[in-house]
Order: structure tokens, then C-alpha cells, then sequence
């Protein structure tokens, strides 16, 4: 069920450069975020809701609340720079760097959160960095 969930943020996440880099045509990248953030926030909260798992909020630990608003943070970050980068350049060239988080993620969680890093995914994340230049360039 997972891979379904990876798929469909894919999508998802390739329908919301196209949707931005139209609806970002005349708008400071910065607004364009903001309004975007309030809109997932709505949809979150939303899902919260009608899950019915608000009542969780008090089981949240000091170490995840920190956790996940140092995440909060970095997807702000990055939000903030996507756009900017959506409105200065071409989604075409923009969306694959921004993909090189993938290569960035491996690395990271290989660090600091021991994951394995085999042979096949040093050679797919040159892949995806080889990919990234030969798209971009």
C-alpha cells in the first residue's frame, strides 16, 4: 500500500509544479507560498477531522514536537526556494533538481538515521544526479 501512496504523491507533487508555475505568473513567489501553505494547512487539519485523530495531539512527545517542527521548518525552506526557482526558471528544468532531493535523502538518512546504503542505491542515485545534469544541461 505504501508504493500505491508513493505513486500518487509523485502525482501529485508533478500536477503542483504545473499548477504553480501557472498560477505563479505575476504573484511574488513568497504570497504564492503562503497561500499554498494555507490551503494544505486547511486540507490537513481537514483530514485530521474527519479521521477524528485530534485527540492524539496530547500524546505527542517533547522529541516530536521538536522533530516536527525542525521538519516543519526545512518544508517551508523549501517551499519558499521552489518557488522562487518555479518563477525564475523552467518548471522543466527547475522540478528535476529539486528531485535531487532523493539523492540528498539517501545520503542523510544513510548518516544520521543508519539506513543501509547498498550498491544499488549508490548506483541509483547516480542515476538520478546523471539524469538531473542531463536534463538540466
Amino acid at each position: 500500500m505504501w508504493f500505491i501512496y508513493a505513486l500518487l504523491s509523485a502525482v501529485f507533487a508533478a500536477l503542483t509544479s504545473i499548477l504553480a508555475k501557472v498560477g505563479i505568473e505575476g504573484v511574488s513567489s513568497n504570497l504564492a507560498t503562503a497561500i499554498r501553505t494555507i490551503v494544505v494547512l486547511l486540507m490537513a487539519w481537514g483530514m485530521v477531522l474527519i479521521t477524528n485523530t485530534q485527540n492524539g495531539i496530547t500524546e505527542i512527545s517533547k522529541r516530536s514536537w521538536l522533530f516536527l517542527i525542525l521538519s516543519g521548518l526545512a518544508t517551508g525552506a523549501s517551499w519558499l526556494c521552489y518557488y522562487k526557482a518555479l518563477q525564475m526558471g523552467e518548471a522543466s528544468k527547475v522540478v528535476p533538481i529539486d528531485k535531487l532531493s532523493v539523492v540528498f535523502t539517501l545520503i542523510l538518512a544513510f548518516i544520521f538515521l543508519h539506513e543501509p546504503f547498498t550498491w544499488k542505491s549508490g548506483v541509483g542515485a547516480l542515476l538520478i544526479a546523471a539524469g538531473t545534469l542531463f536534463m538540466v544541461l
